[in-house]
């Protein structure tokens, strides 16, 4: 159960970050995290009431404030990152987040077999490569490092909050929900501060009309990733959580060949040698 519902993570984590990567290509990053959250708490809200979820309300939420926290200044830094250093640099570095809720697992008290132990390290070599890392080139600034490992951190620690968020499924929907406001929150006070520094809220072209358009790709993009996290951490919750935090961080293999499949962007050969060890290092955890 573990490896499946972490693949799945994986898959829709992978697919967000696809369509989150189209949509700021044409709207600003903030307003895309703002309106796909929005569109993720109504949804959240309705099965809140319509599950009773209410009623598990505990102190175990406060870990899905944190992660709301965490998260849009994650993202955030991981934009900022793309927009200083080359991708095939940024996006790599941002997969190291996994190493957070690993960590937090062995500390736990996981203890993975042999197999699984060399699952982790072919899988995480290949989560690396599947980004297509540039070693040659230009030097990158040494902000956006720091920004892609603050996102790094960032993505990983949320991984390990929203695991700890509940315990039952009524009350996963309700953690989700405490996590999604706070992101509209958090994400919607960057984006006033953004607008009154002279930023802009709304597209160069097409205004409130090109993000009426965009609904329904913002929708799948906040509702996606409300899922991934939904899927981890019921993953974390029945199995060894070094093993779920690994496979669901496959999703940069997904975003590639995402871009393959539909932005016909051809993989590079080092990108595809990533994805190969991505899936050898899957089956290891799998059968371990």
């Amino acid at each position: 159960m573990t490896a499946i519902f972490a693949l799945a993570t994986s898959l829709m984590w992978g697919l967000a970050d696809f369509g989150g990567g189209l949509l700021t290509r044409r709207i600003p990053a903030l307003t895309v995290v703002v309106v796909s959250q929005t569109i993720a708490v109504g949804v959240l809200g309705a099965l809140v009431l319509a599950t009773g979820g209410l009623h598990e309300a505990g102190p175990e939420l406060w870990y899905a404030v944190a992660a709301g926290v965490v998260g849009p200044v994650a993202m955030l830094s991981f934009y900022r990152a793309l927009a200083l250093g080359p991708m095939g640099v940024v996006s790599p570095l941002g997969s190291i987040g996994v190493v957070v809720p690993v960590s937090v697992g062995l500390l736990l008290g996981d203890r993975p077999g042999l197999a699984q132990f060399a699952g982790i390290g072919v899988a995480v070599v290949g989560i690396l490569l599947a980004g297509g890392p540039e070693l040659r080139g230009a030097p990158v600034q040494r902000q956006a490092i720091l920004l892609t490992l603050l996102a790094a951190f960032g993505f990983g620690a949320v991984m390990a909050l929203i695991s700890e968020a509940s315990t039952t499924l009524t009350g996963l929907f309700l953690a989700l929900f405490v996590q999604r406001v706070t992101n509209v929150a958090v994400g919607g006070a960057a984006l006033y501060v953004s607008v009154r520094r002279g930023g802009r809220a709304l597209p160069a072209e097409g205004g409130w009309e090109a993000i009426r358009a965009s609904l329904p790709a913002l929708a799948f993009v906040g509702l996606a990733d409300v899922a991934a996290n939904g899927t981890y951490s019921i993953a974390a919750q029945h199995g060894p959580v070094t093993v779920a935090a690994v496979l669901a961080s496959l999703y940069p293999v997904v975003t590639a060949l995402a871009a393959r499949g539909v932005l016909k962007e051809r993989l590079r050969a080092v990108q595809a040698a990533g994805a190969g060890l991505a899936l050898i290092g899957t089956v290891l955890l799998a059968s371990g």
